[in-house]
């Protein structure tokens, strides 16, 4: 018995942890009435920018050369590696257009949009 509270322990505090990341990085994902609902697979990259184009990898700031250099490493192990964009929905179209430049000029070809769906008024 004491065994499963301890586990169920850990996996709240895991969860909380993951959740406080994303609250932190002050990224508002856009809404979409379309969309695959999609859990994180084990390995999957999360890459987020703000609204200034400020760029998050696992929820530590780095520059587009730092993703880069991080991205072409990745993809010379594994050139399926997926990677999803997590961008503020205030983001200029041009921030995100970049960021999936990069993931394609590091050899990275599976990327992925992270929406929500629209909040009932």
């Amino acid at each position: 018995m004491i065994d499963i509270m301890l586990v169920l322990l850990m996996f709240f505090i895991l969860s909380y942890k993951f959740a406080e990341e994303e609250r932190i990085l002050d990224v508002k994902i856009p809404a979409a009435e379309q969309g695959v609902p999609r859990e994180r697979s084990r390995g999957t990259i999360i890459v987020s920018f703000n609204a200034a184009g400020t760029i998050y990898v696992e929820g530590k700031e780095i520059t587009r050369k730092e993703l880069a250099d991080r991205l072409r490493a990745i993809s010379l192990l594994d050139k399926d590696q997926p990677i999803r964009l997590r961008g503020d929905s205030a983001a200029s179209y041009q921030t995100m257009v970049d960021i999936t430049a990069i993931c394609l000029d590091s050899g990275i070809w599976n990327i992925s949009f992270m929406v929500q769906k629209p909040k009932d008024p």
